[in-house]
């Protein structure tokens, strides 16, 4: 599917939260705002969502249905069950339902839904706001090899989309779903480092921010092992090997581990599962 294929589609959002935000942000750019409509309970929200992206809002959830050829469930975990059973008779085969639902496996969904409905469940995060986002994505027992182009394309509007396997999404939850909190940490960890050490607080944001930035893109670019690049600039006896191995000896890595085991493992508590 291309630009112009996505174009002509009609996108609805059950659910105007944060992550349906970062994906509305980039459809606004693909998409004409007369061909996107989200749903959400909060009065608010809605006002925010048309003022800020300029897109047609709704409290029907069922208008969304039928209003849209893709439908995109933006709940939380929690409610998923009564929202999906109150639009379950207006979702037909003629649909896309693309599911970003944490946590929640497709045969969970597809139990709620009428036979035929093609059904892809998408595990995006939060940098899809400014176009940056990492994506997986996996079809149901309905979802053709065009439903699969079609929520890619959905989610390639905000970042990168990749097909997998199920099995995977959990572990993608945990590992870039959750990951920009890490990386948040991390960066902040850094910053009052450098406070620590006598730098202002704003020389040590900015400085921060270029280093993971650019570091970030040199693997990105170079397509290199990170180790590769580590070894560039950990010199014998030097400055860098001192602060390696106190990020080592101060478990560093495995906090990482322990960090992405354990967001792993809460979304497959929500989503039902061991």
């Amino acid at each position: 599917m291309d630009a112009a294929d996505l174009a002509s589609r009609r996108v609805g959002f059950i659910g105007g939260g944060a992550m349906a935000e970062a994906l509305l942000r980039g459809l606004v750019r693909q998409i004409p705002a007369a061909n996107l409509l989200a749903a959400d309970i909060m009065p608010a929200r809605r006002d925010w969502l048309h003022n800020e992206l300029g897109i047609a809002v709704t409290a029907d959830n069922r208008q969304v249905c039928r209003q849209s050829d893709i439908v995109v469930l933006a709940v939380k975990p929690q409610v998923f069950e009564p929202v999906l059973s109150g639009i379950r008779e207006d979702l037909t085969s003629r649909h896309l339902l693309i599911s970003i639902v944490a946590g929640v496996p497709l045969s969970r969904l597809e139990a709620l839904l009428l036979p035929g409905v093609p059904l892809v469940r998408v595990m995006p995060n939060t940098p899809a706001l400014i176009g940056l986002g990492a994506s997986a994505l996996a079809g149901g027992s309905n979802a053709q090899g065009e439903h699969l182009l079609m929520a890619q394309a959905v989610l390639a509007a905000a970042g990168v989309a990749e097909v997998v396997s199920e099995s995977y999404l959990d572990a993608v939850t945990g590992l870039s779903g959750s990951g920009p909190a890490y990386v948040y940490l991390f960066i902040e960890a850094m910053i009052d480092a450098g406070v620590r050490e006598g730098l202002p607080r704003d020389l040590a944001r900015k400085l921060t921010l270029q280093t993971v930035i650019g570091a970030a893109e040199m693997v990105r670019q170079t397509g290199n092992h990170p180790a590769v690049e580590r070894d560039k600039v950990t010199s014998p006896g030097g400055t860098t090997i001192a602060g390696v191995e106190a990020l080592e000896a101060g478990g560093l890595r495995a906090a990482c581990y322990a960090a992405v085991s354990a967001a792993t493992r809460r979304s497959r508590e929500l989503g039902g599962s061991k």
